[in-house]
């Protein structure tokens, strides 16, 4: 393994951050896969599970198991994590801009189509490589005057040319659950399965602020959509995946999903060994079929479900309870379907987010995620 540090844009005087990334295998044999912990900043599972994965890797590095590379940023956003204000950390947003730390990645797909246009050929492979190196040229010409342009950016030139990007999250109190875009559902199954995810929750986004693994998975689709006369391979999975909630942070079970994630690796022949895939603990499901729960006036909430629970339509998933009204309102599933997250405090203020259940008929349209 060797640690390569990136300075970030200075934000004031005599304040500078860093981001460290830690390299293990040989660049440029075998895939690459990049893993990212903790992109917003007070999900902290991530981290924890990192820190088990940079052991495990050492391992199979010394041991000569390791048949590609593999990057691993333990810390994805030194920024949110300073962001503390009477002991409450606020890693979601940048205090300076206000924008979602997981937002506002490059399409990239616009950005270089005409530049890798009459570079492409019948050969995939070559294609792939072309586009790659696009992209990568694309973020050494793009100024990174604020803080969190240049930690954007340096996220993106470590992960671009990657075939597998795993970006780890949390929610609220959940069960564990992935995001992937359509295109990749059959690449992300054994994840799902290792992880012994509760929901796959799949899109295609059209939304112009991508998140950090649309971005990446995304060009290669869109690129073949445009291109569609060439070969373009979907040369990167890219998948959030939702390490259960804010509070389920232990060795063992940090342990065991970093376990789960190199299992996914050998499976993908990234790591030399064998394994026979779980059964899968779900089927997975459109995101636009995903019912939002919400509060339908102030109060305590009183849950009946728990996360990873199996929902039927009419299910009483909480009560609102107002105790100055004596108001007992009960919030019921609308769709069939597991409860993958549900918020962590018990007031609810009026419409607020309170839940969700993974349905498997689409039947939203429009921006499907949380700001």
């Amino acid at each position: 393994m060797h640690t390569q540090t990136h300075h970030l844009t200075s934000p004031a005087t005599g304040t500078q951050r860093t981001l460290h990334s830690l390299h293990f295998g040989q660049a440029g044999h075998g895939q690459k896969i990049y893993i990212q912990a903790s992109l917003h900043a007070d999900e902290l599972p991530g981290m924890l599970v990192a820190h088990h994965l940079r052991g495990l890797l050492t391992t199979l590095e010394d041991e000569g198991q390791l048949l590609g590379e593999v990057v691993l940023v333990p810390i994805a956003n030194p920024i949110g994590l300073d962001q503390t204000v009477m002991f409450t950390q606020l890693g979601r947003f940048e205090l300076a801009s206000g924008e979602n730390f997981n937002r506002h990645y490059p399409d990239f797909a616009t950005a270089i189509v005409d530049t890798v246009a009459p570079l492409l050929t019948q050969d995939a492979g070559h294609n792939r490589e072309v586009i790659r190196a696009a992209m990568r040229e694309w973020l050494s010409q793009q100024p990174t005057v604020t803080e969190l342009a240049s930690l954007r950016n340096t996220l993106m030139r470590l992960a671009c040319d990657a075939d597998v990007v795993l970006d780890l999250h949390c929610d609220f109190e959940a069960a564990m659950h992935v995001y992937v875009e359509t295109p990749y559902l059959e690449q992300v199954q054994p994840l799902a399965q290792t992880l012994g995810a509760r929901a796959v929750l799949w899109a295609q986004s059209d939304s112009p602020t991508l998140c950090f693994d649309e971005a990446l998975s995304g060009v290669w689709w869109r690129l073949r959509q445009r291109l569609h006369n060439h070969p373009i391979p979907l040369a990167c999975m890219a998948s959030t995946i939702e390490l259960r909630g804010q509070t389920d942070v232990n060795h063992v079970q940090a342990h065991a999903d970093a376990q789960a994630i190199v299992d996914f690796l050998i499976h993908r022949q990234v790591i030399v060994g064998t394994t026979s895939l779980p059964v899968a603990q779900c089927e997975a499901t459109p995101l636009a079929g995903s019912q939002t729960l919400y509060a339908p006036h102030a109060g305590v909430i009183s849950y009946h479900a728990e996360p990873g629970q199996l929902l039927t339509v009419g299910d009483v998933v909480a009560d609102i309870v107002c105790p100055a009204t004596a108001l007992v309102t009960p919030v019921l599933a609308e769709v069939d379907g597991v409860l993958y997250a549900r918020h962590i405090v018990r007031w609810a203020c009026s419409g607020m987010d309170i839940g969700k259940i993974a349905g498997a008929t689409a039947f939203k349209t429009g921006p499907l995620l949380s700001a």
